[in-house]
């Protein structure tokens, strides 16, 4: 499980102007602990500011207050910060660039400007050249769009430009976004539907979805964005994050407790297969609230698996019964998903944003498409819903019927035998069945280079496990774990 935390704000040194001892540190600060193991660089704020360059803020570490700037530009010259972001890759560490935040200006008025600007940031920020490098000589990680303003039009061209320039280097980049929770994102959604990426982190905070309504199925939406990983997104593995503030001072709401919030974690990873993790804002608050990182992972650590592999639940629920009545409260099991109603309904389940139902549970879908879009077609096979028994058809083996929401398979020619009668005549199936994918414990040591390994080793790096072929060498990857890579 990856822990993401964003670094560069302040967040707690805002909240407690009073207690610089408590204010953000240093970069290489938070990456001395196997706990983080993305740190997006928070923020990028204009894409075109003074003299078309774009402006970075990192509040009381680099800004273009109190820093030196560019010339012509307001572009601050933080490449004092290098060292550190150095020293964090050679950790083992993912140090990205985040753009936008709420207080952003950022946008697009043309594909040409998007891709325009992805060269700008392939030469100032990864591996092209440029007079103008903000971070020095260190070459980033990949990138995170935290879009809260601006419109949402052309960010694909803009990635799919910038994807090309990652494509020319042998190293791995990453593509992430940071959308609302509230589905469809008003910022993202577009370019969340046309683009792969390799993760998303969701505010799950400062919204009525957020993690306080966590057991309330009319807000919490997390089976709503499962559906779209596993159906609408372009990477059908993309992984999502919860994010969650790190303290009670983070964010105007969504804040939960460690304890709560593990257990919120606990049930979403083992309920859907596109968990990856936690995303906490930010880096200064989890520290001084009594490390909720370390302990949200530390707490995680059981069960988690290094090649992403996911044992789907086993469905104890009725099989979804068209034209009953169901109470909020009930559950049943449909198309993939084991549902719960907000409120009365009579509705199909269905994954809208205008659905009565919530998912709630992933499970081998059996059914129905389920899409999250009434117009997006989605990659699940359509058949048709089992029809109810009726004691006026005559049914031949083989034949599937539903009958007080249990289905059943006719074992031969029957009429007017009802399925629970124990005549033989009916065998009861379940509504759903367990799947058992291949786990592998991920209990492994976190690579670093100034050990020596022995032929044979296994470590964590970058979210993958190698495997030593010679002496202090790292050959191959074993399991995939994680969000994916560029490659």
């Amino acid at each position: 499980v990856i822990i993401y935390i964003d670094w560069g704000q302040n967040s707690y040194g805002a909240a407690n102007a009073n207690d610089p001892a408590g204010w953000q540190q240093p970069l290489r600060f938070y990456c001395d602990d196997d706990t983080i193991d993305v740190i997006p660089i928070s923020f990028l704020t204009h894409f075109f500011g003074v003299g078309g360059e774009p402006q970075i803020n990192l509040a009381n570490y680099c800004n273009s207050v109190d820093n030196g700037t560019f010339p012509d530009t307001n572009l601050a010259d933080c490449s004092s910060i290098a060292p550190d972001i150095k020293y964090c890759q050679s950790k083992g560490k993912l140090i990205t660039l985040s753009l936008g935040g709420a207080t952003g200006g950022v946008g697009f008025s043309t594909d040409i400007s998007a891709i325009e600007f992805a060269d700008t940031l392939w030469n100032q920020f990864f591996g092209g050249t440029s007079n103008i490098r903000p971070f020095g000589d260190a070459d980033l990680d990949g990138i995170d769009l935290d879009i809260e303003g601006g419109g949402p039009n052309h960010y694909v061209a803009f990635l799919k430009q910038l994807d090309t320039h990652f494509k020319t280097s042998t190293k791995k980049y990453y593509v992430t976004a940071a959308p609302q929770c509230v589905y469809p994102d008003a910022n993202l959604q577009a370019t969340l539907d046309g683009y792969p990426f390799d993760a998303i982190y969701i505010q799950f905070y400062n919204n009525p979805c957020g993690l306080q309504n966590f057991n309330s199925p009319s807000q919490w939406n997390y089976g709503t964005w499962d559906i779209w990983a596993r159906t609408i997104s372009p990477n059908p593995d993309v992984k999502i994050y919860i994010g969650a503030p790190a303290s009670i001072t983070a964010a105007g709401g969504g804040y939960v407790t460690a304890s709560t919030l593990l257990d919120i974690a606990k049930k979403t990873r083992d309920n859907f297969p596109s968990f990856g993790g936690i995303m906490f804002w930010d880096a200064s608050q989890a520290r001084q609230n009594n490390r909720i990182d370390k302990f949200i992972k530390d707490g995680l650590s059981s069960g988690k698996k290094c090649d992403n592999s996911f044992v789907f639940p086993e469905c104890k629920d009725p099989a979804f019964v068209q034209g009953n009545n169901y109470m909020v409260g009930t559950k049943v099991a449909y198309n993939g998903y084991i549902w719960t109603p907000k409120w009365w309904t009579a509705t199909t389940p269905n994954g809208s944003i205008n659905s009565d139902w919530s998912a709630t549970i992933s499970i081998p879908a059996t059914s129905t498409t389920t899409s999250t879009s009434t117009t997006t077609t989605t990659r699940t096979s359509t058949t048709t819903t089992t029809a109810k028994w009726s004691r006026t058809s005559t049914y031949t083996g083989g034949m599937k019927v539903v009958y007080n929401s249990v289905a059943y398979k006719a074992a031969w020619w029957s009429l007017n035998e009802a399925p629970d009668n124990n005549t033989g005549a009916w065998v009861k199936l379940t509504s759903c069945f367990k799947l058992v994918a291949r786990s592998v414990d991920c209990k492994h040591a976190r690579w670093t280079g100034s050990r020596t390994y022995t032929t044979g080793s296994k470590v964590i790096y970058k979210g993958s496990v190698y495997i030593a072929s010679s002496l202090n060498n790292v050959s191959y990857d074993e399991y995939r774990y994680g969000i994916r890579a560029h490659n």
